[in-house]
């Protein structure tokens, strides 16, 4: 069993298509499909379950891949651990965000000016939970502030409802979100952790949000609102300029100030490299120190 049958097999477990993962591993469909072919004559099983059109991983293939996954992560937390024992920062940080995107850029720009070796994977807002698993470096959000063996606490902010300026409610300062519970929405589409969290806060205020726009770009939002197409919500921080003076900011009182916390937060069993443990206190300290020191130290 070749390590790279290994590797091929990950990825189109993953995927779940031969061409899509053939193109992502830059080689052939056919040489691809032999080498699956060659894995499940060795494991006299197979590993998925064929159809006209598409292949789905089968019970089988879904317990394998739980190995394959351990042995291919040990692999490559040996390859971080020996060039650590070597002396050599340098490596690439698989970096999950999940929130405040908007922020990532000038934090790893500050970053690369001290460390131009250290190099990085980033995923943005990923719904694929095999990948989500599988990282250095998670930037995500929670309603409850705490730090744990795991995570570390980074801001917290605020988040308002956006209104546009000849809105009704445009010259208040402050609601009760009761007060929109007719309104048209503009969110987020469902999955992401901000529609969680607003959509729980919405059934609180007794009410189920009418959406009349998804989208997950600020800037169409905040033009769909200053159109006059809808509220909606809008984080205090993370989405930096994304609301301009196109729009109004209003306070939410009821059912309760609407806040959530920005944390970054790794895998215990992970090996860390000491590139990943140089950048997780960068990331504190550049939270703490650009914000207000709302981030709490190791």
């Amino acid at each position: 069993m070749e390590l790279s049958h290994l590797r091929y097999f990950q990825v189109v477990a993953r995927i779940e298509h031969i061409t899509r993962s053939a193109e992502e591993l830059h080689i052939s469909q056919p040489a691809l499909s032999k080498t699956i072919s060659i894995l499940e004559e060795e494991l006299q099983v197979q590993l998925f379950d064929r159809y006209s059109k598409y292949i789905r991983l089968n019970e089988y293939g879904k317990k394998f891949l739980k190995k394959v996954d351990i042995a291919l992560d040990a692999l490559e937390d040996g390859k971080r651990e020996l060039s650590d024992l070597a002396g050599n920062t340098i490596g690439t940080i698989d970096l999950v965000v999940n929130v405040a995107s908007y922020l990532v850029p000038d934090l790893l720009a500050a970053f690369r000016q001290s460390y131009p070796q250290i190099h990085f994977h980033l995923l943005l807002h990923s719904a694929n939970s095999a990948i989500r698993n599988n990282y250095d470096l998670c930037i995500t959000a929670s309603l409850l502030t705490h730090d744990s063996e795991n995570s570390v606490h980074l801001l917290t902010e605020e988040i308002f409802l956006a209104v546009p300026l000849d809105h009704r409610l445009a010259q208040r300062s402050s609601i009760h979100l009761s007060e929109v519970a007719e309104e048209g929405f503009i969110s987020l589409r469902s999955g992401k952790s901000l529609r969680e969290m607003t959509d729980t806060f919405c059934r609180l205020a007794g009410f189920t949000p009418n959406i009349n726009y998804e989208s997950d770009d600020p800037s169409t939002l905040r033009r769909l609102i200053k159109a006059g197409q809808g509220v909606a919500f809008i984080p205090e921080i993370t989405w930096g300029s994304s609301t301009g003076a196109s729009v109004a900011l209003l306070h939410i009182d009821e059912p309760v100030v609407f806040r959530r916390n920005i944390e970054l937060s790794w895998i215990t069993d992970r090996y860390m490299s000491e590139a990943t443990i140089l950048f997780r206190q960068f990331t504190i300290d550049y939270f703490a120190r650009t914000f207000n020191n709302n981030a709490h130290p190791m």
